[in-house]
């Protein structure tokens, strides 16, 4: 397949499923989670501040790291790969899923989910918070208004950062729906993951399984790239372009 088949794929596709990774994000500013470990922080192992363990240890430590990273999220806005996928979504409608990695919410900022596609955030939301009690998901206060740990506003229990730590499960409902959207996709694209993280590495395949079509793209080659249709080595938001303005 070279670029022009797979810009014609897209344009035919009914059905679009879409797994996204930090190499989206990287274009706003954000660090991925270990480039985020800097300074102070520099001298922790990731279990130490996003796991379960770790937070039963020194629960403050974790929201102290969790706020900054908020803080530095809010700072930023989603950028022209955000933008070009909520308007292949606009062009899709029902036909299009989206399935990201990332914690950080633009998707959801660009408008994303609002035009008939389906929107899963497998990873969590860095900026919503999950009670430990009563299972409630509440969005943050502004960062300027925030002192961590949040209380939980339907039965005053303290609140965990709502993502998903090591040694957790992905949410069970988000991963089947991603998993029946990437198996119905006539085009999956998968956009700035390192296609090492399971299950969500996973989708592609079954998208190939049912004889889909699958397009990459990422500026540096993955273990995925010799089993996929087709890959741009590109950012998110040139590779976007690439597919969806040829010509």
């Amino acid at each position: 397949m070279n670029l022009a088949d797979a810009c014609d794929a897209l344009a035919a596709a009914r059905r679009v499923a879409v797994l996204t990774g930090a190499g989206v994000s990287a274009e706003s500013g954000i660090p991925t989670f270990r480039d985020a470990q800097q300074g102070l922080w520099a001298r922790f192992r990731p279990e130490d501040l996003a796991s379960p363990d770790a937070y039963f240890r020194d629960p403050a430590l974790v929201w102290e790291w969790y706020a900054g990273r908020y803080r530095d999220v809010m700072a930023a806005t989603p950028n022209a790969g955000h933008d070009l996928l909520t308007r292949l979504e606009r062009e899709k409608e029902d036909g299009f899923f989206l399935a990201t990695q990332n914690v950080d919410g633009l998707h959801a900022r660009a408008g994303s989910g609002t035009a008939g596609g389906r929107l899963v955030e497998l990873h969590g939301n860095l900026t919503t918070a999950r009670c430990e009690v009563c299972g409630q998901v509440d969005a943050l206060p502004a960062p300027q208004d925030f002192t961590p740990p949040p209380v939980c506003a339907v039965c005053g229990g303290r609140m965990r950062p709502n993502i998903v730590w090591f040694g957790e499960f992905l949410p069970e409902a988000a991963l089947e729906a991603a998993a029946d959207a990437f198996a119905a996709a006539d085009v999956a694209l998968i956009i700035g993951t390192s296609g090492v993280v399971y299950p969500a590495a996973g989708l592609a395949f079954e998208t190939l399984r049912r004889g889909g079509t699958v397009i990459e793209i990422n500026p540096d080659q993955t273990e995925l790239t010799p089993r996929l249709s087709f890959s741009l080595r590109e950012t998110a938001s040139a590779g976007l372009a690439a597919l969806m303005d040829a010509g």
